[in-house]
């Protein structure tokens, strides 16, 4: 069995489960297919292993895909890490978060029960001169592109208007050649110079009701373009995401959720989860 406590960030939904109540490391994977199956599983983005802060040491996360893959950070998880860790009691108003992105610092900003609002630091996003600008074809059409990294690969996605078939657009980006690792892809809308309307199709989970770090993405691939000052309001289908940057540092403001806790049925074999 595998206990489990779900939550959500702004509905980007993920499980979490403290690292010494996991199975063996090996079958993390494996597990997380199981996990994360909406159908046969208890269904989430994303499976969360937790370790708390221990002997000086900051409190750490590693975090799996609905396919199994490992991925270096979401923005949505570490917050509801963060609240994992705040209702277990084993945080305070100012946590430190080991990801495998680097170290990444929160300040809760209000709790209600089981909802909590933090601001995250999501450190610098870097975007390199020759990727400001990138036209990638992708089924027949050239989509203008920045490729930036905050913690994790982005392609942002920049057109007037959010294309009615951006899903299958970022299904096939997701898996372009200029990836060898994969990448999340963001489609981004310029409202005007504070609001930006955003849709996400991440690396490994598919479509997203919104995204941490892609909403990071977004926002910086728009600042280095000239397009927004610095602060704006992503807007997501989940609802809008604030985020500022200060001294090349973005800080995003957004809730974490805690829904649910249960056990799950792990058997290890993946033909009987189907």
């Amino acid at each position: 069995m595998i206990p489990f406590t779900k939550a959500h960030g702004a509905r980007n939904d993920f499980l979490l489960t403290w690292a010494h109540e996991a199975p063996a490391e090996s079958v993390w994977p494996r597990a997380a297919i199981a996990l994360c199956d909406r159908h046969a599983g208890v269904g989430a983005d994303g499976w969360l292993l937790v370790k708390p802060a221990s002997q000086g040491a900051p409190a750490s996360i590693r975090l799996f895909n609905p396919d199994g893959s490992e991925a270096e950070i979401s923005g949505n998880g570490t917050r509801c890490a963060a609240a994992f860790l705040c209702d277990a009691g084993l945080a305070g108003p100012e946590i430190e978060i080991l990801t495998g992105a680097g170290r990444k610092r929160l300040r809760l900003l209000d709790r209600r029960g089981l909802h909590f609002e933090f601001e995250m630091d999501m450190g610098e996003a870097r975007i390199l001169p020759e990727d400001l600008r990138v036209t990638l074809e992708v089924q027949g059409r050239a989509l203008d592109c920045t490729l930036v990294w905050p913690g994790n690969p982005q392609c942002a996605v920049f057109a007037g208007e959010i294309p009615e078939d951006w899903i299958a657009l970022g299904a096939s980006l997701e898996r372009h050649p200029r990836f060898p690792n994969r990448t999340n892809v963001s489609f981004v809308q310029v409202r005007d110079e504070a609001n930006l309307e955003v849709r996400f199709y991440e690396r490994g989970a598919g479509v997203t009701m919104s995204s941490g770090t892609g909403s990071t993405g977004a926002f910086a691939a728009a600042r280095a373009r000239g397009l927004i000052g610095p602060r704006a309001t992503v807007h997501t289908p989940a609802g809008p995401l604030a985020l500022r940057e200060e001294g090349g540092v973005i800080l995003l403001a957004g809730p974490a959720e805690i829904v649910a806790g249960g056990e799950f049925y792990f058997s290890g074999i993946s033909a009987n989860q189907r």
